[in-house]
């Protein structure tokens, strides 16, 4: 079934209202029993305006990568890079390397932030809600929320990431959470993890933290970035099976 092609806004205030109407519609809660296959993705940018993408298609019953999507699309009259609005700029080429793949996959875990965005709509999230597939952002930095209690070195650690607006020094009560700050490997700086939709945020974290991590980003995200990398250096397309 074909889906509307992704939006892209006149300009940030006609995004602001778009992301505002969407995050109605946000589902922070899911079945993940039958998610048996992740689609991992990262964005690259090519210099001379490409932007190119891979989507790893991540066995979670095998611990492997079963293969990438690539897809690059020319970066002339692409939204902007704007923090916050990072999906109007992404997503057309996210979607274009799910396309790539041989079948869909059950969910999907981005390189970017979910609900802990200052409109609750970051990249994660609005994948997720434009393709219907539950999702999970995964973020190398901090965008929107505080922790507000100290975060172990050890790996596996997490803690609450709250709303900007949470009292510091008080519990982040359930309404107030909108991710973690997680300690994914010991000693190195922390991701933050979010729901992005039809995800629990207990679930977000469980699912983050059973997958390998021989690096700070969990294995899937890893090789996601890899391919993406090595797909703008090689000027790789298409469908890559592994095995």
């Amino acid at each position: 079934m074909s889906r509307p092609a992704f939006p892209t806004p006149p300009d940030l205030a006609s995004a602001a209202r778009l992301q505002r109407e969407l995050v109605k519609g946000v589902k922070l809660s899911g079945d993940w029993r039958h998610v048996r296959r992740l689609a991992a993705l990262d964005a690259s940018i090519k210099r001379g305006g490409e932007l190119v993408a891979a989507a790893v298609l991540w066995d979670l019953d095998s611990g492997m990568a079963l293969e990438a999507g690539i897809a690059r699309i020319p970066a002339e009259g692409v939204f902007p890079y704007v923090p916050g609005y990072l999906s109007f700029r992404e997503a057309p080429v996210y979607l274009a390397a799910l396309e790539q793949l041989s079948s869909p996959p059950d969910a999907l875990l981005v390189d970017g932030h979910g609900i802990a965005h200052p409109r609750g709509l970051g990249i994660a999230t609005h994948l997720g809600l434009h393709t219907g597939l539950a999702s999970i952002g995964v973020a190398k930095s901090r965008l929107f929320g505080e922790a507000h209690s100290p975060l172990s070195l050890e790996a596996g650690a997490a803690v609450p990431l709250c709303a900007a607006d949470a009292p510091l020094g008080e519990p982040c009560t359930k309404g107030m959470q909108i991710g973690w700050a997680v300690r994914t490997r010991s000693r190195v700086k922390p991701v933050y993890v979010s729901p992005g939709h039809r995800t629990g945020i207990v679930q977000a974290l469980e699912t983050v933290l059973m997958l390998p991590r021989n690096t700070k980003l969990p294995e899937p995200l890893r090789q996601a970035h890899l391919w993406a990398g090595r797909a703008r250096r090689e000027g790789l397309e298409g469908r890559l099976v592994f095995g």
